[in-house]
């Protein structure tokens, strides 16, 4: 109880003279802010991606490529694939009893960033009447819906933000055909609003694709049916395909920009670190070294070495818990909902995403703030505590 008594008196005199060393403690707290910052900015890219991605995914909704495929792009399933897929077990279906499914065909057109003009690979998507049941939050924000059999599309909120010519009345012209833009729509800040949609029954002839889709998507009775519908279609003799989870796809096509992000988050944020902990250092030893009086004298009246080390290790940690705190509040004001376009690294495409500033995020930066204040403060409090009495006395 001694000790603690003497480390909580310890504590509150330092709080008490940071005034008089406001400066160096400012410099300390500055540094370490500018780090996690840096590190929650860069972070957030990845998880604002996830996001997108997630948010797509559901467990009873059930995707089937060909087998070997790992994304839209290199899968092709012809129309016999698709009807055998329509009457597997597990299918849910619709007050009528047609299966809620979405055979759909998926392509890449060029499109010019808003920001540089420069060219972009974007998803367009030729869906059937089915991909509305199955996506309920599709909805129409501005214009109206593609009409069936005519050479229309509607675009998603983000690549309209992301690409030029994409305004509701503009003409495209993708593969042999010109396309009318017709209407803006939004889906919950998934992954479709990246894309384009229109017919499927338009857009396969104009890619020489009439017989084929990309991908189905199934809606299933439970999330429970899904290993049932999985094992009907992999066991069939007839069919080449794989059967994915929409939740389990869309988490795989995240994971390679993730991993990318997260790797340069740790080099970037690594160098950056290891500034900030000599920063800490030398705000510490500067702070021993003017306070090596003050220090002798408590340890003359009977203030144990360790005290005085957990009071110094303490005062490190208060400055790298303001500056993590203060660096996370800078990255949430600063690029929370911030949007911007990457490339889909499994497809080659543009996905429209914000970065995302998530409670978990700041909480990780806090603790890494924390991590550079107990290194940079060790040192510093074990000199504190072996300073000879009478050396430090006599110091001016």
């Amino acid at each position: 109880m001694r000790t603690l008594r003497q480390i909580a008196a310890l504590i509150t005199f330092n709080i008490r003279t940071l005034r008089g060393r406001l400066g160096s403690a400012s410099a300390a707290v500055f540094g370490i802010a500018g780090v996690v910052a840096v590190l929650v900015g860069v972070l957030s890219i990845g998880e604002g991606f996830r996001r997108v991605m997630v948010v797509e995914g559901s467990p009873d909704t059930a995707l089937v490529l060909r087998s070997g495929a790992d994304n839209e792009m290199s899968s092709v399933l012809g129309r016999n694939d698709v009807d055998i897929i329509r009457d597997a077990p597990g299918v849910a279906r619709d007050r009528e009893g047609k299966p809620l499914m979405s055979p759909e065909l998926f392509v890449i057109v060029d499109l010019p960033k808003r920001s540089t003009q420069t060219p972009a690979n974007v998803p367009l998507r030729g869906v059937q009447q089915g991909a509305f049941a199955i996506r309920p939050e599709v909805k129409i924000i501005e214009g109206r819906l593609f009409g069936w059999g005519r050479n229309e599309v509607i675009v998603g909120r983000g690549a309209h933000a992301e690409f030029g010519g994409t305004e509701v009345g503009s003409e495209l012209r993708f593969g042999t055909n010109v396309w009318k833009v017709v209407g803006i729509f939004e889906a919950n800040g998934s992954i479709s609003e990246s894309e384009l949609w229109s017919d499927a029954a338009v857009l396969g002839p104009a890619y020489q694709r009439a017989a084929s889709h990309s991908i189905v998507i199934a809606k299933l009775a439970s999330a429970g049916t899904f290993q049932q519908f999985k094992d009907a279609l992999t066991t069939n003799p007839s069919l080449s395909v794989q059967v994915q989870s929409e939740t389990e796809y869309y988490e795989s096509q995240s994971r390679t920009l993730r991993q990318l992000v997260t790797g340069l988050a740790f080099i970037v944020c690594s160098l950056m670190g290891l500034g900030a902990i000599f920063g800490a250092l030398n705000t510490m030893y500067t702070a021993v070294a003017a306070r090596a009086r003050e220090i002798a004298t408590l340890e003359a009246l009977g203030f144990g070495g360790f005290a005085v080390m957990m009071s110094v290790i303490f005062e490190a940690l208060l400055l790298a818990l303001t500056g993590g705190i203060l660096g996370a509040v800078l990255a949430y004001l600063a690029f929370d909902g911030y949007r911007a376009a990457t490339m889909n690294w499994q497809t080659f495409s543009q996905v429209a995403f914000a970065f995302d500033v998530t409670p978990r995020l700041m909480m990780w930066a806090a603790i890494y703030a924390l991590l550079i204040g107990l290194i940079g403060g060790f040192f510093p409090a074990i000199r504190a505590a072996r300073m000879p009495v009478a050396m430090a006395l006599r110091a001016r």
